[in-house]
């Protein structure tokens, strides 16, 4: 592991004891493990008197099953990250709705776990301190603080950094301990927005190495946001294409790449296919 930035050459850590995020079965009803209903979602304005409404969201469905990877991709404001908020219980649609494990959503889950565009880490704390937030404002024992805070670190390669402040951090290792931090909890489904957008191309394509190894090693259910083609094709299982605002999703692009992947996949000949197909479906949306 390189001292500056924190990453490591591996493309995938080996697995720690930190408590596994548990699968659940489909619904009762035989429904997907996450399923939005034509969702909307309608900004209004300020005031009476300024610009009206903003239509962000038309009426979208979507289904995820439990353990897949689903990257969402389309215009610039398209609505993506309003998408994904309302998938997190962070925003309510307006209408529509969304049933996770066979329930109705209705705001925020402890077994949703959200990892911004920013690392948003508080300045006044350690690395540690920051992963071990959730964990004390649950109440946990501090014995169990800290164990699972310092097996997460370690998972996502910032083993030695515990006691560094975020200001000491590069903006990689920034990123992974904001990662830390909402795994540290076990959700069972992480939504990740753009989180490695503002990281230069080197750094970005090392911390998407260890997202699948994070991925690999909880089995985990995962959507993410990014507008980078590449990142969505060799991340994810399926890409949803989004259209201009009001966003809907309008294509879906199964990505059947062997696992486990590595950068070098990048240069095959089935990656650069998959990734022309969703260029294709993003520019029909700009034409």
């Amino acid at each position: 592991m390189s001292r500056q930035d924190g990453l490591s050459t591996a493309a995938a850590p080996p697995p720690v004891a930190v408590e596994p995020m548990q699968q659940a079965a489909a619904s009762p009803a035989g429904g997907a493990w996450l399923a939005a209903e034509q969702i909307e979602r309608q900004y209004d304005a300020p005031s009476a008197n300024d610009a009206p409404p903003t239509r962000a969201l038309a009426s979208t469905s979507l289904r995820v099953d439990a353990g897949e990877f689903v990257c969402v991709v389309g215009p610039s404001g398209c609505g993506k990250t309003t998408l994904l908020r309302i998938l997190g219980g962070l925003l309510r649609p307006t209408r529509g709705q969304v049933i996770f494990k066979g329930k109705l959503l209705t705001g925020p889950q402890q077994e949703i776990g959200y990892v911004f565009q920013h690392a948003n880490l508080m300045p006044w704390r350690t690395v540690l301190r920051n992963v071990a937030l959730p964990l004390e404002l649950q109440h946990r024992p501090a014995e169990e603080i800290q164990a699972r805070a310092q097996a997460v670190l370690k998972l996502v390669g910032l083993q030695g950094f515990e006691h560094s402040y975020p200001r000491q951090l590069s903006g990689g290792m920034a990123q992974r301990a904001a990662l830390a931090r909402t795994l540290v909890h076990a959700p069972e489904l992480l939504l990740l927005d753009e989180p490695f957008g503002a990281l230069d191309a080197i750094t970005r394509e090392r911390m998407n190495l260890e997202l699948l190894g994070i991925r690999q090693a909880y089995a985990c259910t995962a959507i993410m946001v990014t507008h980078s083609i590449s990142e969505a094709v060799f991340l994810a299982d399926r890409v949803l294409v989004m259209s201009q605002r009001p966003g809907r999703i309008v294509a879906q692009i199964a990505v059947p790449l062997p696992s486990p992947r590595t950068l070098e996949l990048m240069g095959a000949a089935d990656f650069a296919s998959l990734t022309s197909e969703v260029r294709r479906a993003i520019d029909r949306q700009q034409a």
